[in-house]
């Protein structure tokens, strides 16, 4: 008399209909496809040029703040903020172009990225001043060197990262 009712089987998602065959290659990790993509080093070249431009700046201001008679930690603090206005313009302006965001979010980002290089910055110019011994305007010098990758990895995969991620 009550017929007991049987689940309906569940049918495929278009997700998984419509997926194409898969073929099995080992994958890639993502550290070796991202060191082959042209883009990332296009992208590496127009970071390093607008980076040369902020190295030119901050070195001119700091050596000029120097001058004036600021500590050597404190004209490089002033000098990294004016270098650093400049290069977020024109990485946003032209390395990173393709992944504008809300001016006001990735200026934040840029500024919080840069303000960890500015710490590791400060830390290696202390160290090649007080115990390498080196010369202050040398030491800023290789001291922006050494932070930069570290500054454009943090850009690229945060200030600037594409949309969606």
């Amino acid at each position: 008399m009550f017929r007991r009712l049987e689940p309906e089987p569940e049918l495929p998602s278009r997700a998984t209909v419509a997926r194409p065959a898969v073929t099995f290659q080992p994958p890639r990790p993502r550290l070796v496809a991202s060191l082959l993509s042209v883009r990332n080093w296009q992208q590496l070249g127009k970071f390093c040029v607008v980076g040369a431009i902020g190295y030119l700046i901050n070195l001119a201001v700091y050596e000029g703040l120097r001058h004036a008679g600021l500590h050597y930690l404190v004209a490089a603090t002033y000098s990294f903020l004016v270098a650093v206005t400049s290069n977020y313009t024109w990485n946003r302006i032209w390395t990173f172009r393709e992944h504008r965001g809300h001016v006001g979010v990735q200026g934040l980002r840029f500024f919080v990225v840069s303000l960890a290089a500015l710490g590791a910055n400060l830390v290696v110019l202390y160290l090649l001043v007080t115990y390498g011994g080196l010369g202050k305007l040398s030491a800023q010098a290789i001291a922006i060197v050494l932070v930069t990758p570290l500054n454009f990895v943090g850009n690229k995969l945060w200030s600037f990262r594409g949309r969606g991620h």
